[in-house]
């Protein structure tokens, strides 16, 4: 098959290496791919060169921006159609919100037989605000009126779109977001070194968090929940892991709350590095607001690590409260820092206290979360939808 996948920008983030994953194993067995992407980069780092590098066509859209624009989005909309008609493909897989509209409406102008859409996430919701989140709606609406299949990441983000009138729950099959599985079980052996390097001794107990500095990645809470489990336990540690455009204010608040000495913040780190990182760490706290399902949640699993996280997109999925983690009650938009930070502080206190507990949970995790979550699994069952929409 010739098979284009779409995306808005290769950022590092977990709907990017999903999609480098999907069209590497895809090209890897034989088929034609291609991947069109926006140009922007900026401080949460660029998957473009691990794109290049791969056997498939890279296509950059200089005028496919994220951010909505009625200068740059008619234009973005026209050069996807003159690449689509160009490549001529069989399926045109769309990832993003801005990248799933205007390459839907793209593709069904080209008369492409097959166009799938992953919903990695949903951008309305109560963080949206209400004029925004009705205008992504009727804009979701209308893109899945072009769509022969969409695609969820977890099943909350199929009943998410099912209900909010996107296509009827049993058109939105659930296919996990992969992973190279057999990478993070070969990184076990690094853990000693990895915590040398961050001056963690043997007996200090580590809390990593992997996620871009954004907004709604919840630093300031993890941050405030540090600071006063930090205080009753002063061998602890927050190894913070990503990069953006918060850098300065997350640095102000690990000083303005007293922890910057015991937090290590190492910025962009390579996806094939987070392996090592997370079997150095003693726990994995992530307290995304919106979600689909963090990949760094199954992530810990395969390094049997305890996690600390809200309870939004598909973390239950993987999740179960008081077994391999906890689960709580995410913030609303108006919660202060203390409001946010207090569930995950009693959590991350839980932890800190008995690291013999908290080993155990790590090792309760689903005995299928390696299954599920392989990349070799995830294209097979796109390879399936595929062919259902074009046997059809």
């Amino acid at each position: 098959m010739r098979i284009v996948h779409v995306i808005t920008r290769l950022i590092v983030g977990g709907a990017q290496e999903n999609t480098i994953l999907s069209c590497a194993e895809l090209a890897r067995i034989g088929h034609e791919v291609a991947l069109l992407t926006g140009p922007e980069t900026g401080p949460e780092g660029s998957l473009l060169a691990a794109a290049r590098a791969l056997p498939l066509r890279t296509i950059p859209v200089p005028s496919l921006r994220r951010a909505v624009c009625p200068w740059h989005d008619p234009a973005a909309a026209l050069d996807l159609l003159k690449h689509l008609r160009d490549v001529a493909p069989d399926v045109v897989h769309t990832h993003s919100s801005k990248a799933g509209i205007l390459g839907r409406w793209a593709a069904r102008r080209a008369g492409v037989p097959c166009i799938v859409h992953t919903i990695h996430g949903l951008a309305f919701d109560a963080y949206s605000g209400a004029l925004a989140g009705a205008a992504y709606r009727a804009a979701e609406r209308r893109a899945s009126r072009w769509s022969h299949r969409l695609v969820a990441v977890s099943a909350d983000m199929a009943d998410r779109a099912a209900g909010a009138g996107l296509a009827p729950r049993e058109r939105i099959p659930v296919i996990y977001s992969g992973m190279d599985v057999e990478a993070f079980r070969a990184a076990a052996g690094r853990r000693d070194a990895v915590r040398a390097a961050w001056g963690a001794g043997p007996d200090a107990f580590v809390f990593v968090k992997i996620a871009r500095l954004a907004r709604l990645k919840g630093h300031r809470f993890v941050l405030a929940a540090f600071a006063e489990v930090a205080r009753r336990h002063p061998g602890t540690v927050l190894v913070l892991v990503g990069d953006g455009r918060l850098r300065g204010r997350v640095e102000a608040d690990a000083r303005r709350l007293g922890v910057a000495a015991r937090v290590r913040m190492l910025g962009l780190v390579p996806p094939d590095e987070v392996p090592a990182l997370l079997w150095a760490a003693d726990a994995v706290v992530h307290a995304g607001l919106r979600e689909g399902l963090a990949r760094v949640l199954p992530q810990a699993g395969l390094c049997r690590r305890p996690v600390v996280a809200y309870d939004v997109g598909g973390a239950r999925e993987v999740v179960r409260d008081g077994e391999n983690g906890f689960l709580l009650t995410a913030p609303g938009p108006g919660a202060t820092d203390e409001e946010g930070a207090a569930p995950l502080a009693r959590a991350m206190e839980r932890l800190t206290s008995d690291p013999a507990a908290a080993a155990r949970m790590g090792e309760r995790w689903p005995a299928d979360l390696a299954d599920r979550f392989d990349y070799r699994h995830m294209v097979r069952d796109l390879l399936a939808v595929y062919g259902e929409v074009l046997g059809s």
